[in-house]
């Protein structure tokens, strides 16, 4: 397959590559995780859902809670989220206080409840139907990081890319991968079609390789940003009933919609270069998709005081199409550069876009399940514990985007890095709640476990989730205020080389907090 053909048999190119596996292993990851959900009350609870009901988070948390309801609801939960991360890049720190910091969300959650009148006289007491719609994760994040690299340039990836192709890449393909848009603008079909355009890799042979860089010599000081905004949100219908006032069932279907977003730059600082002064790379990825779902849980009342509950939640499946753009930039000393004979000229590009990559892929989300239990002190209070199981692991996707050898190989491919790359977690809830007349205070913590198998760049990525709360109650409406601290780590790596002690990878802090007010009344 030739590099300069377009459209569908360059995407596929692209995508045969190990790394581009790996990134839609990771993607899955992205798109499945679920930090922490709920109304204002259970997430001051610590995200606990399994054994508590009468509560709008039911709908699509434990739909079994909604048989505990005996009137109508409405509820509305705006929220705030603030991005909070510091960054380690070649021995230096770096705190963001970019673009999408503090973001106000006046729809966090909004729901309605519809509860049936008792049944005295029959063991199936009430019934109930719910919808809501609620915001499951979201992508608000950013981080800044930068450092003198002594080793490598992101132009050494390219180098590596062009001379290790198999087919190698030739003059003649570099040259007819410079296209014009339908405007007439220059456009590049790859990185490697740019950098040779931009004089900054050379061949040295009448066809091509091995290719040299314009300079691969300099210490580079290397710098970089990365934005992300969007969230996974969803309509869920839920139905449950209420037999004999000791077993809940009930069970809901979701429609999900994932909207995902982030902008990137990578840039290299020439010192004392002969040739260059800057090559920056710029990155825009787009996401859009739609999901559905199924859940189906139960609680048991023992006694007026213990009661356990569970969820059993399907994959969520979704249709997902992405667009994917980069354009690089360069600085040339004098503004000239040598040309193949030795000579000074000016450069015909000192930036080119890289044309746009979409593709179109199915994903199938990890299976869930819950299990926990509840404790009340009468009217004072209760204790609420939950274990979660998700089984990343399980994730695939699968494409009808390419060709039928193609379509095959995107599926096991992927599955194959998924399954060498993440494994099946457990993680833990455990919150509480004081009433004192019409106040309530709550507080609650989770666990939420590492899902790689392995720590190759020694970063636990576990995270640890505080929350708290207040309300208040009455016979007509109820307010409350939960504030939530989510505190992990997680890695960014601007470009790879064959000797891993050439690049550096980012760490990042992640401190996020999360603040919802959730207000209803009853009718």
């Amino acid at each position: 397959m030739s590099k300069t053909s377009s459209g569908i048999a360059l995407l596929f190119s692209l995508l045969t590559s190990s790394a581009a596996f790996a990134q839609y292993a990771t993607d899955a990851l992205r798109y499945s995780e679920i930090n922490q959900n709920g109304s204002a009350r259970f997430q001051a609870l610590g995200g606990n859902h399994a054994a508590i009901g009468g509560d709008a988070s039911s709908i699509y948390g434990n739909p079994a809670g909604l048989g505990f309801y005996n009137r109508n609801e409405f509820t509305l939960s705006p929220g705030i989220t603030f991005a909070n991360t510091t960054s380690e890049y070649l021995g230096n720190s770096s705190k963001y206080s970019g673009d999408g910091k503090v973001k106000f969300s006046p729809f966090q959650g909004a729901s309605l409840v519809f509860a049936s009148q008792p049944g005295f006289q029959r063991k199936w007491k009430r019934s109930s139907f719910g919808v809501s719609f609620s915001r499951q994760q979201s992508f608000q994040n950013g981080y800044l990081y930068g450092g003198r690299n002594n080793n490598s340039a992101y132009i050494d990836n390219v180098l590596e890319t062009v001379n290790n192709a198999n087919p190698p890449y030739t003059i003649k393909e570099l040259e007819d991968g410079l296209k014009n848009d339908a405007a007439g603008n220059p456009i590049a079909n790859s990185i490697p079609v740019a950098y040779y355009q931009m004089y900054l890799i050379n061949p040295t042979t009448t066809s091509g390789p091995p290719f040299t860089a314009i300079d691969g010599q300099s210490v580079v000081d290397q710098s970089g940003d990365f934005t992300s905004k969007g969230a996974t949100s969803q309509w869920t219908f839920a139905y449950a009933g209420n037999l004999d006032d000791k077993f809940y069932l009930g069970g809901n279907i979701g429609f999900s919609r994932i909207k995902y977003d982030y902008s990137s730059r990578f840039s290299d600082d020439y010192i004392n270069s002969p040739s260059l002064t800057y090559i920056d790379q710029f990155e825009d990825f787009t996401v859009r998709g739609n999901g559905f779902n199924a859940s189906l849980g139960a609680i048991y009342k023992f006694n007026p005081m213990f009661q356990i509950g569970g969820t059993l939640i399907s994959p969520t499946i979704s249709a997902l199409k992405e667009t994917f753009s980069q354009s690089v930039a360069a600085g040339f000393v004098g503004g000239k550069v040598k040309d193949a004979d030795g000579n000074l000229i000016t450069p015909p590009y000192n930036s080119l876009p890289i044309a746009a990559n979409d593709f179109e892929y199915t994903l199938i989300g990890p299976m869930r399940g819950n299990l926990g239990g509840t404790v009340f002190f009468q009217n004072k209070g209760f204790i609420t514990g939950t274990i979660e199981y998700v089984g990343y692991s399980g994730m695939r996707a699968k494409t009808s985007f390419l060709d039928a050898d193609g379509n095959r190989d995107f599926k096991n491919d992927t599955k194959a890095e998924i399954k060498d790359t993440f494994r099946n977690t457990v993680n833990f809830r455990l919150g509480g709640e004081v009433r004192a007349n019409i106040f309530r205070a709550r507080i609650g913590g989770a666990y939420i476990a590492d899902p790689y198998l392995d720590r190759t760049d020694g970063i636990d990525r576990s995270k640890l989730l505080f929350s708290a709360g207040v309300g208040v109650r009455t016979d007509r409406f109820f307010v409350d205020l939960a504030g939530t601290f989510i505190t992990y780590k997680s890695a960014y790596t601007p470009y790879y080389l064959n000797n891993p002690n050439s690049y550096a990878s980012v760490e990042i802090t992640n401190r996020p907090v999360n603040v919802m007010l959730t207000g209803g009344v009853f009718f």
